[in-house]
């Protein structure tokens, strides 16, 4: 805090106190502006998708570059192990089951249209606006089928992009055989594909608010099935389920890869694009990028699928509470605030709602969330605090206590135990061999659970 200026009498020239005002803002005390924020969300993508992260076929280099001038984490983790559940832990803080266990999975389309993330619930969205940012959401919603539980119903200011969990890239029809591409609560058709139509809609939103601080938020559709490059062609029509059919035109079923190359290098070059702007701009200096996925990527799908994506060394994939369910790729890049490096810091997307509220200056008072702040990791390098990790889905329950790591059936006819230092695969369940671990983290995992339920009951209509 600054010393408190001397008292100085009456003058008859009140333009000193303006002068001494000026000085002092010219020396650096006026209060910096709140930073842009940036949140850029893949579908699908997993952990070894990216050239940074290990992979050797697929050309990533913007993402490369923004890791190489950033901070690539390598032990974060999302919310869930499927789409809903991450987005909902992203916007509020807390996690997915908080709302409901509607949240174990992902939001149907045929059997949850009417369901979605309750408006009482407190998104990063609505505390930023109400912090005069400019908020806007680009992509894939999927917290909510129908307009009244859109994003402009959760503190964004503009909305572009599709309701579902998944829609053609090319004709924009979801699995369900309706048109899902909207502007704000209104169905607005484009063309072009969605990758480019996000991107251009992210680069408009900066253009008219590169002059007041904003909050992008992007969470693009890609690498989610129909597995669709750019050059690949529109598969759905209206009118049609796409229930029985809902991967694309994949003429080599047993190698999905070539397709999802170049949807991850469209994504790439999505991320080329919105960072340029910022450098042309000048804003990447007050501005905070990060990159993350929702969840792990399909290794195999069905009987038929194969050689989809890469999870690197982690077992098991989207749907699975093994770590190749929900550890994902993440970088955050601040030119100039975060130093060039790695951390193997457990993190999660809980962490994303503070790390934000803080930068902005916000106040979370009493507000109930299950992350903390990771500002300390990303400006100073310092450890965050020990804590515990829990997910949950429809038939099975995880844990992350340090190294050690739960994965239990829910019917509980199984658990195992494993110590990701030694066992980063998960191939060697020590359940036997450390039997009270074992049952202090269910009895931990079961403590978390009941409380989730008896907040869940707050939030029904």
């Amino acid at each position: 805090m600054l010393p408190p200026l001397p008292s100085v009498k009456p003058s008859p020239l009140p333009v000193l106190r303006f002068v001494v005002v000026f000085l002092l803002a010219a020396a650096g005390f006026a209060r910096a502006e709140p930073p842009n924020l940036v949140l850029i969300v893949a579908d699908d993508l997993g952990y070894g998708d990216l050239g940074c992260y290990g992979n050797e076929s697929n050309e990533t280099p913007h993402l490369d570059a923004l890791a190489a001038n950033g901070l690539r984490l390598t032990d974060f983790h999302s919310g869930g192990a499927m789409c809903s559940p991450t987005r909902a832990s992203i916007l509020t803080g807390r996690y997915p089951q908080t709302y409901g266990e509607q949240f174990d999975g992902a939001l149907s389309g045929t059997a949850q249209r009417e369901e979605g993330l309750p408006l009482a619930a407190v998104t990063i969205a609505e505390l930023l606006h109400d912090r005069g940012y400019a908020t806007g959401c680009f992509g894939k919603w999927h917290l909510g089928y129908q307009p009244d539980l859109f994003p402009t119903r959760q503190g964004f200011d503009v909305f572009r992009g599709l309701a579902s969990g998944d829609g053609d890239y090319h004709s924009h029809i979801d699995r369900s055989g309706n048109p899902d591409w909207w502007s704000d609560e209104a169905l607005s058709p484009e063309e072009g594909y969605t990758t480019d139509l996000l991107t251009r809609h992210a680069v408009a939103f900066i253009e008219a608010n590169r002059d007041r601080p904003f909050f992008l938020y992007l969470p693009h559709l890609a690498i989610h099935f129909p597995w669709q490059g750019p050059d690949d062609p529109p598969h759905r029509r209206i009118g049609k389920s796409w229930q029985e059919d809902k991967w694309g035109i994949i003429p080599d079923p047993g190698n999905v890869a070539p397709h999802v190359k170049a949807m991850i290098e469209s994504l790439d070059a999505s991320v080329g694009t919105i960072v340029d702007l910022l450098r042309r701009h000048g804003l990447e200096r007050n501005t905070l990028v990060v990159f993350t996925s929702d969840n792990g990527g399909y290794l195999t799908y069905g009987k038929h699928f194969r050689n989809i994506s890469s999870n690197g060394p982690w077992r098991g994939q989207k749907t699975e509470v093994y770590e190749g369910g929900h550890r994902v790729p993440t970088i955050a890049s601040w030119p100039g605030r975060i130093e060039p490096g790695v951390t193997d810091a457990l993190a999660h997307t809980n962490d994303l709602f503070p790390t934000f509220a803080a930068l902005a200056g916000a106040r979370l008072g009493e507000a109930p969330l299950d992350g903390t702040d990771l500002g300390p990791l990303l400006f100073s390098g310092k450890p965050l605090p020990d804590r515990p990790l829990f997910w949950r889905s429809r038939t099975h329950a995880a844990m992350r206590e340090g190294p050690w790591k739960l994965v239990a059936n829910r019917n509980g006819k199984s658990a195992e135990l494993f110590h990701l230092g030694n066992d980063p695969g998960e191939t060697s369940d020590l359940s036997r061999e450390h039997p009270d671990r074992l049952r202090k983290m269910q009895a931990a995992w079961d403590q978390w659970n009941r409380r989730m339920n008896q907040t869940a009951e707050t939030f029904l209509p």
